[in-house]
């Protein structure tokens, strides 16, 4: 595994959380994930793909930075920082947060299997 295939994985997740592609965002999570959000909650990949399926989650804007990536063996540890904009359920997110994301190599495929997320001030 390349820290190249993981830049690459992670511009292709995020494009697809912006546009909300359900179809991408599918292949991208593992079925197993387990997501914890800044509010202590943890998600799975079904609760995540309802959010976009059903237009409640919103992205207005969203850039990546300080990103480090550690691979170790099959898998790969991405932190990340990300400047979000949008809207869940009409209420409106704004702010700075900082990600970990997990990615296993499943034989052809890369797929998040767990990841957490922290507001920053």
């Amino acid at each position: 595994m390349k820290t190249e295939t993981i830049v690459n994985a992670e511009i292709e997740l995020l494009t697809a959380i912006k546009k909300a592609d359900v179809l991408v965002l599918e292949k991208m999570l593992h079925d197993d994930l387990l997501f914890n959000l800044p509010d202590g909650n943890t998600i799975t990949k079904e609760f995540d793909l309802d959010s976009y399926r059903s237009g409640k989650i919103k992205i207005d804007s969203l850039e990546a930075s300080d990103q480090i990536i550690n691979i170790i063996g099959d898998t790969a540890v991405v932190a990340v920082t990300i400047s979000l904009k949008g809207a869940f359920n009409n209420d409106p997110i704004s702010g700075v947060f900082r990600y970990v994301r997990v990615w296993k190599q499943f034989d052809e495929s890369l797929k998040v299997i767990a990841g957490s997320c922290v507001a920053l001030q």
